[in-house]
């Protein structure tokens, strides 16, 4: 018997054989810069000409590996091949399922490190940033294994006279799993493993920035048993590969999580029924937030800035749940503006390989350019208080960034950008407060500070968000605690880490027999 799941701890890097295990790691990975890394398809290698020149956004000249570019060929390959082998992975003992992922957990977890500093070379995590990212990924796979064998036992339904009634859980077919760069280990095991465990099978398509640590994942799930085709791994663009996966009549279903353009791009394509196809295709979609910290008069002033600021600049302000909006009270905004500024000038900024540096690169160049001109509209819409420059060189950095005195209908107030910029609005009370906290498209995260329980409850029913933080930070949900995904165009509230997102990826069926 399985023990009680448990979040995978964090890495305490005050330790010195931690600090000096994760030394090892990078120099590990950093031995493998310019490898050639291949599509994957049924099982066969297959490497390209084409090739995607993956660097390193700390320093854009080194290059961590040439990953063979899929074309529309190769995507149809992948989903005649994924077709094929969903004929028998569908019939395969869901607990035999949940096992590959149990011992995909186990071989992550022995190699941690290793990952994390896969993914402080490729997207500038710093080390902290990306120990969370890949311990969520172990998470992900243990839950979800257990809640498969979960799903498999019987399922209650209503005795009825002289009849046997049951309902059981049975797989779609061939999915799209489209994952993105942000949290290129967790999101991308989860949403994969999720697929796979419930008996489909997939086209793994890595954003194109990321493409080695879900190689890495890969390996992995191969060395853990996975059937050849049952995942197969597809780099390439979204034009070739994206649309073609998307629209074809044997996908069943797509999971994205990325930005909401491509989601509803997504979603109106998937709405299409092809020549051919038995079904209306299921979306899984998670595409962002514009999301607030509302901070009211009786707050811990000290302990909201602190909490502001992580949740603002953490991985350089690249999470769909970072804080992009600081709502604050009139008679305290003075005092926590002051606050935050100071803690934002206190961040250090430079290459993540080096453990002191908090505050890494940005993406890449063109989430550079976007965010730099979001700096210069944000400077005419406010009053620009820490930041606005650009902060070294030759990598994708820019100074942690707050814009204080900005208007809730301004545009860094009501646009995502991305990046670590923090838009400031002052409100006359909590009223006002909490519209402002509503006046957004999305509704993925958010946060209040106060202390006062008539408010505090008025916020936990009236402020529209699907992960609701009171009194801490509004990032950083645990799978199984805070199961985690969002309202409006923040997607289909699809809740990864929760009990009822395996149901997602899966179909009823009842079935009858009277004696």
């Amino acid at each position: 018997m399985l023990p009680p799941f448990k979040n995978e701890p964090l890495t305490n890097f005050n330790d010195p054989a931690q600090r000096a295990a994760f030394e090892d790691a990078l120099k590990l990975v950093k031995s493998r810069f310019g490898e050639k890394i291949p599509l994957v398809i049924g099982g066969e290698r297959i490497y390209t000409d084409d090739t995607i020149k993956d660097t390193c956004p700390a320093n854009p000249d080194v290059v961590m590996a040439y990953v063979s570019k899929g074309a529309k060929e190769h995507a149809l390959l992948a989903i005649r091949t994924a077709d094929r082998v969903f004929q028998t992975w569908k019939y395969y003992d869901p607990d035999a399922r949940a096992r590959i992922l149990l011992r995909a957990a186990a071989l992550m977890r022995r190699r941690k490190h290793e990952f994390s500093a896969t993914m402080v070379y490729e997207i500038g995590k710093n080390w902290m940033e990306a120990d969370a990212d890949t311990a969520e990924a172990i998470d992900f796979l243990e839950f979800y294994a257990r809640e498969m064998m979960r799903l498999h036992e019987r399922q209650p339904v209503v005795d009825y006279p002289g009849e046997e009634n049951n309902l059981y859980y049975i797989p779609l077919g061939v999915g799209a799993v489209i994952p993105p760069w942000n949290f290129p280990n967790a999101i991308m095991t989860g949403m994969t493993s999720a697929s796979m465990v419930t008996g489909n099978t997939v086209i793994l398509k890595p954003a194109s920035i990321t493409p080695v640590i879900a190689y890495r994942f890969f390996e992995i799930l191969e060395e853990a048993g996975m059937p050849a085709g049952v995942v197969n791994y597809l780099p390439g663009p979204g034009g070739a590969i994206g649309d073609t996966i998307v629209d074809h009549r044997l996908t069943r279903f797509i999971a994205f999580t990325g930005s909401m353009e491509i989601g509803q791009r997504i979603f109106q394509r998937a709405a299409k029924v092809q020549r051919g196809q038995l079904w209306l295709k299921r979306t899984i979609l998670e595409m962002g937030g514009k999301d607030a910290i509302l901070v009211d008069d009786d707050a811990d002033l000290d302990f909201a800035s602190e909490q502001i600021v992580i949740s603002a600049f953490g991985f350089q302000g690249q999470k769909c749940s970072a804080c992009s909006r600081l709502i604050i009270h009139e008679k305290v905004y003075d005092t926590l503006l002051e606050k935050v500024v100071e803690r934002v000038k206190k961040i250090k900024t430079g290459d993540t390989e080096n453990f002191e540096n908090w505050h890494g690169p940005v993406s890449d160049g063109g989430a550079y350019e976007k965010i730099l001109e979001y700096i210069e509209i944000g400077k005419k819409e406010g009053r620009l208080v820490a930041g606005g420059n650009k902060a070294g060189f030759p990598g994708w950095f820019i100074e942690p960034t707050v814009i204080a005195d900005v208007a809730p209908t301004a545009r860094i107030m009501q646009e995502e950008i991305f990046g670590p910029v923090l838009a400031v609005c002052k409100v006359k009370n909590f009223d006002e407060g909490l519209k402002v906290f509503n006046n957004t498209i999305f509704g993925l995260t958010g946060a209040y500070f106060g202390k006062r329980r008539d408010r505090i409850e008025r916020v936990r029913r009236e402020a529209y968000c699907g992960n609701l933080y009171i009194n801490r930070k509004c990032t950083g949900a645990l799978v199984g605690v805070q199961p985690f995904g969002g309202f409006n165009m923040s997607g289909t509230d699809s809740k990864a880490g929760g009990r009822d997102y395996l149901q997602l990826f899966l179909q009823a069926k009842s079935v009858t027999e009277r004696f």
